[in-house]
């Protein structure tokens, strides 16, 4: 609720509560929650893994040293960009788990020398963002490894600052977002593997995401490519712009594969409707201010999503104010639309209303959703009972159920 004196950290997805206007306790097992207009949906959000419990008589002082939680591992240690190490929670809830007796996650920024670890034995997993050309080398390098690709809940967006002339033209940003080959960020990357959608992931691994063919209806999902980037370079030279006069600009991206990736392929488009644009790679520990600043002109973005649920997509990028609304984008009717859409129990009505908010947010041009990756998890053996989502990388990794037969 953000009614304590001390202050853990700055809630990035404090929009996500704030339909809430009071929690109270009755004993140690009773909780209410009094909300100013019905959510059915709310515990979808408090489930998800961006809702961690926190022990409140911790000062936060601590908790950032020292982090407590109810989960099935206790944190012994963190270096930056070194390693995290975690053990085994002997007052876990669940009797007889984890397994495990501990966790190390090593960290490492780049793919090529973590992957030769995986292969020297180094490591029992990685669990995220194997890319489908590299499987290749696990089949050869590590036969006996078991991998699972998936098609995760974290768009790749081309996202475009309104505040900043002359992207405030919307029309201008109707032209970028003509610009791409949506299917060639999926060749290219992918081997053609992953999905094309919305902001909401599209069908089957998503409940909320349009199909196809209702899909392509929006503004630059039109599966002629040609016909799209013809019709941007008609509003470019409306505009003043042409083959004697580009448009040079700065794409802002993490300096992280996964991002800078896509980001070489979107300046590769955009040349083909007049726009020039420059790399600006930015270290993961000044990425996320520069973007709660607003400090950008054009950005390569992904949309970190939590959960598979409309409220958790529009309310923390979409809303008027909320802390992660990057491109500061405020449509009144639409936040009426979101609130309407959250209040709704009933599935089918309520899928009218968020596709509905997707064809504003196609048409206002301000985060235009480029495709979604596929990536592999793969492990050792040895591994057992590991259960990957199928709609969110961020969710089932408590491991309170892995074991490992050594």
């Amino acid at each position: 609720m953000g009614t304590g004196n001390d202050k853990l950290r700055v809630n990035p997805r404090k929009s996500w509560y704030d339909n809430v206007t009071e929690v109270s306790t009755r004993g140690d097992l009773e909780v209410t929650f009094k909300l100013k207009q019905p959510q059915p949906y709310l515990l979808t959000l408090m489930a998800s893994g961006w809702s961690p419990i926190y022990p409140c008589h911790v000062p936060a002082r601590e908790m950032r040293q020292h982090p407590i939680g109810t989960g099935p591992f206790k944190f012994v240690d963190f270096k930056p960009n070194e390693y995290i190490k975690v053990t085994k929670n002997p007052a876990y809830w669940k009797p007889g788990r984890p397994y495990l007796d501990g966790i190390e996650y090593t960290i490492m920024r780049e793919a090529g020398p973590r992957n030769l670890a995986f292969f020297g034995g180094k490591f029992d997993m990685i669990p995220l963002n194997v890319s489908i050309p590299t499987l290749r080398d696990f089949k050869e390098q590590a036969p006996q490894a078991l991998c699972q690709v998936g098609t995760g809940n974290v768009p790749r967006t081309l996202l475009i600052n309104p505040s900043a002339p002359p992207f405030d033209n919307s029309e201008l940003r109707r032209a970028m977002g003509l610009a791409f080959d949506r299917q060639a960020f999926l060749d290219i990357l992918n081997e053609g593997k992953g999905a094309i959608g919305g902001n909401m992931l599209p069908p089957p691994d998503g409940a909320w995401g349009m199909p196809r063919e209702v899909l392509q209806t929006l503004p630059g999902y039109g599966p002629d490519v040609e016909k799209n980037r013809a019709e941007a370079r008609k509003i470019m030279e409306k505009l003043g712009y042409g083959p004697d006069k580009r448009l040079a600009i700065k794409l802002s991206t993490r300096n992280f594969p996964g991002w800078r990736d896509y980001a070489v392929i979107m300046i590769d488009h955009l040349k083909e409707i007049y726009i020039d644009g420059e790399l600006d790679l930015v270290d993961t520990a000044l990425w996320y201010s520069k973007m709660a600043r607003k400090d950008y002109i054009v950005g390569a973005v992904p949309i970190e999503s939590g959960v598979d649920d409309p409220d958790q997509m529009f309310y923390e990028n979409y809303v008027c104010g909320a802390l992660r609304n990057y491109a500061g984008y405020c449509n009144p009717e639409l936040d009426k639309l979101v609130n309407r859409q959250s209040m709704e129990a009933n599935l089918q009505k309520r899928k009218v209303i968020v596709w509905q908010i997707e064809r504003i947010l196609a048409e206002a041009g301000v985060r235009p959703v480029l495709f979604y990756p596929a990536g592999g998890s793969c492990w050792q053996p040895s591994v057992k009972d590991l259960t990957l989502m199928t709609n969110s990388i961020y969710n089932g990794w408590r491991m309170e159920d892995v074991w490992l037969d050594k």
